[in-house]
């Protein structure tokens, strides 16, 4: 029925395209032979009918209407704007596309997965939405010999992403650009240079474990393998962690791992769960001398510090229980302190510094248990072997 109708009334102009703000008049014309005359017909946009001050009777057979400073199409399949006969029947329909001409793409960014792959993504222009269909290209080149060549893999996970997963070449720059196009208008992004080698992310670091270091109540051992994608490449690589509470989201990240695949985190709460993650950077793939792309994040690892048995053991003599957790406090502030300043890292030198640290807080406890005159010799003692151990290093 609605088909047999498409031949006995007509719009026009039928589907425009249309700069917002733009006016439109459109006409129905409908087949003499139907009976109807042009007075009767009624139009409505997107369901709505439109008031008859827009309309203009232009002959028996044809009605006009008038819509002045269009705006932006609610959906890129278009808004409706439809024909009536009196008894509100459909007689015809035409689609408005209103929109804007693309602007040009910003922000184009690449990274290949362990050199196996191109794959860039990049943002719209302006305010990033031309309300009608917008067609974006990814295209590349061999810089100084190449064909152009356009981007097929549009699957990616991201909206404005594209893959080339084939015909890749190392040790050769790339030419890369977005263009953008619709009905209204294109436009083309900048030009970005790249060697692949340059911009390579590998796979999250595999086989992490978190253990315990003995009974040490305050330290945990992270310890992992290196991306083997990666592993007959000539690379440096360098890794970060982070840790956090297992009751919190805020994660503290450690950014001195270097490349080592191990690493001992000090200055932690004792008895308590901790989640951990390990990412890596390609470093020097090759020579080249730019740093690669941090991986995504292992999956989370978790652990437990062992309890600290100053923390769970009592007393019945509260005088020297709270000189104990007095003493503590002042003790374990200190720790923190000297961890922030010194033992913050994976290196071995921190490490062993802070060890010596523990030795020396053992000395100190020895001597409170000691005689008044023989626990301040003992402390002054311990004062100037700590002197001693920052010389050192």
């Amino acid at each position: 029925f609605f088909f047999f109708f498409l031949y006995v009334a007509i719009i026009y102009p039928q589907d425009p395209v249309l700069l917002m703000g733009s006016n439109l008049t459109a006409s129905c014309w409908v087949h003499p032979d139907l009976g109807v005359h042009a007075s009767s017909l009624f139009w409505t946009l997107n369901g709505q009918q439109l008031p008859t001050s827009l309309y203009r009777v232009l002959s028996p057979t044809n009605l006009s209407v008038t819509l002045a400073g269009l705006n932006a199409s609610r959906q890129t399949s278009g808004d409706n704007l439809v024909c009536h006969n009196h008894k509100g029947h459909i007689l015809a329909g035409s689609c408005l596309y209103v929109g804007m001409p693309p602007e040009k793409p910003v922000n184009l960014t690449c990274w290949s997965r362990n050199t196996k792959d191109l794959t860039c993504s990049w943002a719209p222009g302006g305010r990033g939405e031309t309300n009608i269909s917008t067609q974006y290209t990814l295209k590349y080149k061999l810089r100084w010999y190449g064909k152009e060549k356009e981007c097929e893999d549009y699957t990616h996970t991201q909206p404005y992403s594209c893959s080339i997963t084939r015909d890749l070449h190392l040790f050769t720059p790339y030419e890369i650009w977005v263009e953008a196009s619709n009905q209204l208008g294109r436009a083309t992004s900048d030009v970005i240079t790249l060697d692949i080698l340059d911009v390579v992310t590998t796979d999250p670091p595999s086989g992490v474990t978190v253990s315990r270091v003995g009974q040490l109540e305050d330290q945990l051992s992270v310890r992992w393998e290196a991306p083997p994608a990666l592993k007959d490449f000539l690379f440096q690589a360098k890794y970060q962690i982070r840790y956090r509470l297992e009751d919190s989201q805020d994660w503290k990240v450690m950014d001195d791992v270097g490349n080592q695949t191990s690493c001992r985190l000090a200055g932690l709460r004792p008895g308590t769960v901790y989640f951990v993650q390990v990412r890596c950077n390609p470093v020097g793939i090759y020579g080249s001398r730019k740093a690669g792309i941090w991986s995504e994040w292992s999956h989370p690892t978790a652990a437990s510090t062992p309890h600290s048995e100053r923390l769970m053991s009592g007393s019945c003599d509260s005088k020297s229980s709270g000189d104990s957790n007095s003493t503590l406090r002042r003790e374990l502030k200190q720790f923190f302190g000297w961890v922030r300043k010194h033992a913050y890292g994976c290196s071995s030198m921190s490490m062993k510094l802070y060890d010596q640290w523990r030795v020396l807080m053992q000395k100190s406890h020895k001597a409170r248990n000691q005689d008044p005159k023989r626990k301040r010799r003992g402390q002054r003692r311990g004062e100037k072997e700590v002197g001693r151990v920052w010389r050192r290093w």
